[in-house]
């Protein structure tokens, strides 16, 4: 259920409780071992900080140009909302590029039910491996999870893996907001239920570097919408590479000429 860096373990010492690799779940002590972490990576003076980066190719897509703390951001993309269709729709690769440049300056990130996520992935992202902890398949515990690691990290991706109630939604969002963290949510087919401070929309994604057929897809186009409540209440459009051609995401200029369409899908990185 659990997978975090060693060091937010503790190098010399092993707690009996931590879950181990082939031991059993146990919601009991796997949500004791949740908050264990979060108190090791509770943020100690970077917490009094506003805002948290955002890789430039974003920035233009926030009010502040960077992810306030507190708020609750959504990542739609075109499709269904099924697992296939946010890997291909480019859903899950926006949410990952909102980490990179706040976990390389040291902000602890999280991802949750992001099954079949792979660390090469999420290092092209430009995420730091050290700084991440990932609850691949939470199952039902998922809410209590989520809520646990943002009592201690700063930003917390979650795909949830059942349909939310709106209350559960609501209690994850005042929590962020209480502690100051950055819940990213990228919802399946039901949607989420509560409003959130910002919503990111992915438009049709275009794959550049096939050619007739030859050659291998090498950077996504995409076109990004920002609406969302209070100054970001003004809607924001962006066009991106992501991925790009060197992994990590880049601006797109408009004008510039869009490669024929590739095949979307399990194709590249996430």
């Amino acid at each position: 259920m659990f997978v975090a860096p060693p060091h937010a373990r503790g190098a010399d010492t092993q707690d009996p409780e931590e879950p181990l690799a082939g031991r059993r779940l146990d919601r009991r002590r796997d949500l004791a071992a949740l908050a264990l972490l979060a108190e090791r990576t509770r943020p100690v003076s970077s917490s009094q900080a506003r805002v948290l980066p955002v890789a430039p190719p974003l920035g233009d897509l926030f009010p502040d140009g960077s992810l306030r703390r507190g708020t609750t951001i959504v990542v739609r993309g075109p499709g269904r909302g099924t697992d296939v269709d946010r890997v291909a729709d480019g859903s899950i690769s926006v949410a990952l590029a909102l980490l990179a440049a706040a976990s390389g300056t040291g902000s602890w990130c999280a991802l949750v039910g992001l099954d079949g996520l792979g660390a090469v992935a999420a290092h092209e992202a430009g995420i730091d491996l050290a700084r991440l902890a990932v609850i691949p398949r939470p199952d039902v515990a998922w809410a209590e999870a989520t809520a646990a690691l943002i009592d201690g990290l700063d930003l917390v991706v979650l795909c949830p893996p059942f349909p939310p109630r709106q209350a559960m939604a609501r209690r994850l969002v005042a929590r962020a907001r209480e502690r100051r963290s950055v819940l990213v949510v990228v919802p399946g087919r039901a949607g989420w239920p509560e409003p959130p401070d910002l919503c990111l929309s992915v438009g049709e994604a275009r794959w550049d570097g096939a050619g007739t057929g030859e050659g291998f897809l090498s950077r996504r186009r995409m076109t990004v919408t920002a609406t969302g409540r209070r100054s970001a209440a003004r809607a924001r459009h962006h066009q991106l590479w992501l991925p790009s051609a060197t992994g990590p995401v880049a601006d797109a200029d408009a004008a510039g000429p869009v490669g024929p369409v590739g095949p979307v899908g399990p194709v590249g990185p996430v």
